[in-house]
């Protein structure tokens, strides 16, 4: 399996992220969809790709990793399809520029949650759903060695 090329987001990658993620809400059965498609749209040329650093991997756009580097957190990673090694190289790809890192899951995200324990995160907090979705959720980090 080759891995994808690796490239920071650019400013026309926004719709195509956010439909990545509208993708996953839509095919996941315990994601509520709080916010439509176009508002998830709108949100990603608005803000994200303006206040996080984005890495995208291509070719095409096959998945994306934003990080806010004023508190070393992933607020988000996706990829489609899941599985193929793009989440992996994404997050590799971040590893090689941080000493650490955090980032909030989904306690019903078993399939991240495994993910991230492979890639050596630890959960070190939970909450009972203090966030817009209103799910519990688990805090994750992970240092370098």
């Amino acid at each position: 399996m080759s891995m994808p090329n690796i490239r920071r987001g650019r400013a026309e990658d926004a719709p195509i992220c956010a439909d990545i993620l509208n993708r996953w809400i839509d095919e996941t059965s315990w994601m509520p969809r709080v916010h439509d498609a176009e508002d998830v749209r709108r949100h990603y040329r608005e803000f994200v790709f303006k206040t996080r650093k984005v890495w995208v991997a291509e070719d095409p756009v096959a998945g994306y990793l934003c990080f806010d580097p004023e508190c070393d957190e992933i607020t988000s990673l996706y990829a489609s399809p899941t599985g193929a090694g793009t989440g992996k190289a994404l997050l590799d790809h971040l590893k090689r520029r941080q000493d650490s890192l955090s980032l909030w899951t989904f306690v019903a995200n078993q399939r991240a949650r495994a993910f991230y324990r492979r890639e050596g995160f630890r959960e070190v907090d939970q909450t009972e759903g203090d966030n817009e979705e209103g799910l519990p959720d688990v805090l994750l980090t992970w240092e370098a060695a």
